[in-house]
């Protein structure tokens, strides 16, 4: 059982490819979805697994990732560590003024709440009434002509909600870094959040990822090999998601627990959150492509700096 949590961000920082694998449809390689919704995730596997990679590229101590993250020959114990989906939280959409919106939805909103009181942080967004939100923006939205928005080709009558303000101004500090650097991503999302209706959502998100045709060039010939011509998927930069760590006890021996080892299962699984935070990388990377220079991604922890 799961007894300790950290939520945490994913910022995409150049466009993501988490592959769900070949498909008979248009596209050859389509990005993770939910079933039902249609909404881009990350699947708890291959976040796992990509976080693993980056704590042995910058970690030393073999000994305990095998604790926290699980052995990696047989199946002597499991890990002590487990991931939830990455979930969407918001997706950037071409906007006719201020470049892009970030635009999110109430289904996606009260999923965030949920997932917040699951994880022991109710308080930071208890005060979020999501009941009359749909269409609105934050105030001094750039993005806003008159009493519209316009986004990709799409007209939306919308008005400044107070609500959605006080949201984007909480986004701002949850997901995006302090550091100065980060001071006009901060106020962009302040500035230009848009939450528009469950449907309009899941169509912006199901029709605006990116979708690249690649070939591979033949080195004898110069020219494209027979049947290497595909179509791949990948979510946007400047999408944001997000993920939850959840710790048990290590399922080791005691003598094996190392620094791990608690008085109680609730410290043991306290220890394996504070190795996570410690020693999560600022920057990972996730899915496929990564010698193109693909899903590179920044990490914010909730309540990190």
């Amino acid at each position: 059982m799961y007894k300790k949590f950290q939520p945490f961000f994913l910022i995409v920082e150049t466009p993501l490819h988490a592959g769900s694998g070949s498909e008979l449809g248009v596209l050859d390689l389509p990005i993770q979805r939910e079933r039902y919704t249609n909404f881009p995730k990350i699947e708890g596997s291959s976040l796992k697994g990509a976080i693993r990679e980056a704590f042995e590229t910058t970690q030393n101590g073999a000994d305990i990732i095998s604790l926290v993250f699980g052995p990696e020959d047989g199946d002597i114990y499991a890990g002590a560590i487990g991931f939830t989906d990455a979930k969407v939280l918001c997706f950037p959409v071409k906007s006719l003024r201020g470049v892009f919106a970030w635009v999110t939805c109430p289904m996606v909103l009260n999923r965030f709440i949920e997932d917040m009181h699951m994880s022991g942080q109710e308080e930071l967004i208890d005060n979020w009434d999501l009941s009359n939100v749909t269409n609105t923006v934050s105030k001094g939205s750039q993005a806003l002509i008159s009493d519209k928005i316009v986004l990709e080709e799409f007209t939306f009558q919308v008005r400044e909600s107070d609500m959605t303000t006080k949201i984007a101004n909480a986004l701002s500090e949850f997901v995006f870094p302090g550091d100065a650097v980060y001071a006009y991503w901060k106020e962009k999302m302040k500035k230009d959040l848009v939450i528009l209706s469950d449907e309009d959502f899941e169509d912006f998100v199901s029709t605006s990822t990116e979708v690249i045709t690649r070939t591979r060039i033949s080195n004898e010939t110069g020219t494209v090999e027979t049947g290497a011509l595909w179509t791949e998927e990948f979510l946007p930069q400047d999408t944001i998601l997000y993920s939850i760590a959840m710790a048990t006890p290590v399922r080791a021996e005691p003598s094996k627990k190392n620094e791990l080892l608690g008085d109680t299962s609730d410290k043991e699984a306290e220890n394996v959150i504070e190795f996570f935070k410690k020693g999560m990388p600022k920057v990972i990377n996730i899915g496929g492509d990564q010698t193109i220079g693909k899903g590179i991604v920044r990490t914010k922890l909730l309540g990190g700096l």
